[in-house]
């Protein structure tokens, strides 16, 4: 080959090269800058239609636009009935909201609180007043107070005869609440405190309206200023009781959506209603996912309701939801777990108010800590009320209530802010220990019989503090004094909001709520139909 040859080669070669070069160069080019136009280009797809879909529901009347929404999926946005949203959509809604409860469940309130008030709607508050609160009872004592079959028979003719003023009543008087006063406030944790038998199941029971008939009271309870006749307690407050009672043949879901059904939606509609008419003059777009929570919470008559989810999913009860609670005769879920689904029950509810007694019973201090701290959250960001009763809380737990109410012997001994407890009763001459729980040393500091070790004042004997006398210092002390200043002036009953208290005893109309029972009972019959089909046959037979 000769050097002209050589050089044609070469040059073929070069030029090949270069078109190799650029067409490489031309084609990463198309790829990225196709790729970019292309996924831009379809996000902005997304956004418009998205947007289209927002500002078609808009336009709907205020109604119609409450049963709609968008429901966030795999292809986008897509326009949904609120009450056609099925089990599983709700499930992944809930899922979205809150992942992990210890880290999103204060996000997402406060998700909630900000779309509230964004447009400046106020959210109702609840102060419960008791002022001079006496409660009495009447019953037998010593071995006519066990529950035989002789003695049922004896007092039920005594009390025959009592009625007729034949026979003088041989019960005995006992006090279980003696003069208390205090004030619950909104926005604020309030942990009961007190030894076993000091009144706190009575005070609760009280301050929700559902105290045993027979009592004697006297004193006065109220609600934003109002009185206790003026509007429905048992539907305004939920009281939660230590007891578990619950149907075993019902699984978890199925029990707290029944509960959720029968207590209906509350003002959560109303207000949804004015949130969604001034969104729509100030013309903002909220969360997709909050609205559509908003709305199926706000849905009455739903059967499988999405407040369900969210409180199985921050109870940890997604695991058991499935389960068949059970009872004595059949296998269910634990005794920890029931206690969770006894709070729940009254959870899924539109109650503003909680009175909860010992829902720690039978739960890790683990657990606990984070069922009060979920609550510590819905009642600082949803300014709620809250008044819980617990048997020894961990010190972890004690620290996230703001204020502290002792009760012993009937009698309150100390109430205020949990940072001054500990002053008033070295100002009492008691000191708690480095390594001791405050809860605990609350709890024995007004025992006769663990009194002595907290004594702090070493150059004075020692002398008994009775329960009285605490109370006595307390209502000198600086923080008794201001709650005496506080409840001498009445409530502004103009600034309790007119839909803090509740008005109507049924949360549901009748005819929803004979649905909702017959739903149950087909139910528990489906789960029993061999008795029922056995029972058929024999009276047929």
């Amino acid at each position: 080959m000769d050097a002209g040859d050589l050089y044609k080669a070469s040059g073929s070669l070069r030029s090949s090269s270069k078109r190799g070069e650029s067409f490489r160069v031309n084609s990463s080019n198309i790829w990225r800058n196709t790729g970019l136009e292309v996924f831009t280009r379809s996000s902005r797809e997304e956004d418009d239609e998205e947007a289209l879909k927002w500002a078609a529901l808009e336009k709907l009347p205020t109604f119609d636009r409450l049963r709609r929404g968008l429901l966030l999926g795999s292809r986008g946005a897509n326009e949904v009935e609120v009450h056609d949203l099925g089990i599983q959509d709700k499930k992944q809604l809930v899922e979205r909201l809150v992942q992990t409860v210890e880290e999103d469940n204060e996000k997402f309130l406060l998700k909630l609180r900000n779309r509230i008030d964004r447009v400046g709607i106020d959210i109702p508050t609840i102060e419960v007043r008791y002022e001079h609160l006496n409660i009495d009872a009447e019953a037998f004592s010593a071995s006519r107070a066990l529950p035989t079959f002789v003695n049922f028979h004896i007092n039920l003719v005594e009390g025959f005869l009592n009625a007729l003023h034949i026979l003088p009543s041989r019960k005995k008087p006992f006090t279980i609440l003696k003069d208390v006063s205090g004030i619950i406030k909104p926005c604020r944790m309030t942990l009961l405190l007190g030894p076993p038998s000091s009144g706190k199941t009575t005070l609760l029971l009280a301050l929700a309206g559902k105290l045993d008939p027979t009592l004697k009271v006297s004193g006065r309870i109220s609600y934003n200023g109002h009185e206790m006749h003026e509007f429905v307690p048992q539907r305004t407050a939920a009281y939660i009781s230590q007891h578990d009672l619950h149907i075993g043949e019902m699984t978890v879901r199925e029990t707290l959506s029944f509960s959720a059904r029968c207590q209906g939606v509350g003002s959560r509609y109303d207000m949804l209603a004015e949130l969604s008419r001034r969104e729509k003059a100030a013309n903002i777009k909220p969360d997709h996912d909050v609205d559509i929570y908003m709305k199926a919470a706000a849905t009455e008559g739903d059967a499988a309701n999405v407040v369900t989810d969210y409180v199985l999913k921050v109870l940890g009860l997604e695991i058991c939801a499935d389960t068949l609670v059970g009872d004595e005769m059949i296998r269910g879920i634990s005794g920890g777990q029931k206690k969770r689904v006894t709070t729940g029950e009254m959870l899924v509810g539109p109650a503003k108010a909680l009175f909860m007694d010992e829902i720690s019973t039978g739960l890790d201090s683990s657990t606990t800590f984070q069922i009060v701290n979920m609550l510590r959250q819905y009642v600082h960001i949803m300014k709620g009320t809250a008044f819980i009763s617990l048997l020894q809380p961990a010190p972890e737990t004690y620290d996230l209530f703001d204020d502290i109410v002792l009760l012993s012997d009937g009698q309150i001994v100390y109430q205020g802010p949990r940072e001054n407890v500990l002053d008033f009763f070295e100002s009492m001459g008691f000191a708690c220990p480095v390594r001791k729980g405050v809860a605990d040393f609350l709890q024995e500091v007004t025992s006769k019989k663990d009194q002595k070790q907290y004594w702090a004042r070493k150059n004075e004997p020692y002398r008994y503090v009775s329960v009285s006398e605490f109370a006595e210092a307390f209502q000198s002390y600086v923080v008794g004094r201001r709650i005496g200043d506080e409840l001498s002036i009445p409530f502004d009953k103009t600034k309790s909001h007119p839909a803090a208290l509740t008005t109507e005893k049924y949360g549901i109309g009748k005819k929803e709520l004979l649905k909702a029972c017959a739903d149950r009972e087909y139910l528990l019959m489906k789960r029993n139909s061999f008795v029922f089909y056995f029972k058929i046959f024999q009276a047929s037979l």
